[in-house]
């Protein structure tokens, strides 16, 4: 881990180049006293606002961190469940487990990827402080509604436009113009990237884990079913309908799998139909992954089953046999045949547009 070195500066100046007058010495007392102790400590009251959302593991609310000087912060608390654990002593080493992933998380710093900022425990329970992500989920931003909100705020040349670059209605839900689509699916190969370098699988891949923010990027969030490439949990969960095929058959979920699943993510924002919708059975599930490859031609729409480089884009991601995706999250956005492959087409084709900003453009007329 890199070391940040604070250099002395110079004493403060007024513009008449005079050094400013010395504070009292009882106040310069303590300053001195807080770094010569050498540690910290305080406390922090957070004030549960309003609940964001609920999964298996447990519920994630908006906090507000409130500290002094009226300051305050809005994060994002997500508040473990222990119902699924046998014990406590089950639950406890679950929670030592994803501390652990958490904590490199962390230190990653990838701008794509969910910023960890504290795991704490209250009355045995665990909770992971995380930022709060101003924006829509994927799932949410694809949903019916929204596309009507956008109809009934926008002018007629507005819709035509959007409509054209960015978004347009599909069988069952929004659909997301091929560049966007793109667009946001890299931000997410940059963040898999950043989180494969460190050993590490997310494992839970799917629309509702992917927010795009009001600014027009993207992040991956929800870690709490990351785990280490070699140290698998001993229950594995995942999401069924973006699982790749080799974990829902149980064998090994590798960084090949966080491809299949994003692929998963990507077909349904280009169908505007989620592509395992209806399935409940195992089998029929297992089924449908295996045979998707051959068929995309009838699953998706003729703007990009009539592009070639971006079907072996999808091919290279969802392909039943792990080996024969594409390597790693990197290899997918800059090697041939990659994401930027399809949008430096789309620059030389002229039909590019500047898809974060569209996409901040259409968030704010949400509003």
């Amino acid at each position: 881990m890199s070391t940040t070195i604070l250099q002395e500066d110079r004493p403060t100046i007024t513009a008449a180049g005079e050094v400013g007058s010395r504070c009292p010495e009882e106040l310069l007392a303590k300053y001195t006293e807080i770094l010569g102790a050498g540690r910290l400590n305080w406390t922090e009251y957070h004030t549960l606002s309003r609940r964001l959302g609920a999964g298996g593991q447990g519920v994630v609310y908006l906090s507000t961190r409130r500290g002094t000087d009226n300051f305050t912060l809005p994060v994002a608390l997500k508040v473990f469940s222990p119902e699924r654990y046998s014990s406590e002593q089950a639950y406890g080493e679950a929670m030592n487990r994803i501390a652990a992933v958490a904590a490199r998380v962390a230190q990653i710093q990838q701008d794509n990827l969910l910023d960890v900022q504290n795991f704490v425990e209250q009355r045995m329970i665990r909770i992971m402080e995380m930022e709060w992500i101003d924006g829509y989920d994927l799932s949410r931003l694809l949903a019916p509604e929204l596309l009507e909100r956008t109809r009934a705020s926008v002018t007629e040349d507005r819709w035509r436009y959007l409509n054209k670059v960015v978004v347009t209605a599909g069988p069952q839900q929004s659909r997301l113009k091929p560049g966007v689509a793109i667009a946001i699916v890299r931000e997410c190969l940059a963040a898999l990237a950043a989180l494969h370098r460190e050993g590490i699988v997310h494992a839970d891949v799917k629309t509702a884990n992917i927010m795009v923010k009001r600014t027009g990027n993207a992040k991956i969030i929800d870690i709490g079913s990351a785990h280490p490439v070699d140290e698998p949990p001993p229950t594995k969960t995942c999401t069924p309908a973006y699982a790749a095929p080799e974990v829902l058959e149980g064998r090994e979920n590798t960084p090949r799998s966080d491809l299949a699943s994003l692929g998963y993510v990507l077909i349904e924002m280009l169908s505007g139909q989620p592509p395992f919708a209806g399935l409940q059975s195992f089998s029929d599930l297992l089924e449908a992954k295996r045979s998707l490859v051959h068929r995309l031609p009838q699953v998706l729409p003729t703007e990009v089953t009539c592009n070639e480089l971006l079907m072996d884009f999808c091919r290279g991601l969802i392909a039943p046999d792990p080996g024969k995706r594409f390597p790693s999250a990197e290899d997918a956005d800059m090697k041939k045949g990659g994401a930027a492959s399809f949008h430096r087409q789309l620059i030389v084709g002229g039909l590019a547009s500047e898809y974060e900003n569209e996409i901040r453009a259409w968030l704010e007329e949400l509003e």
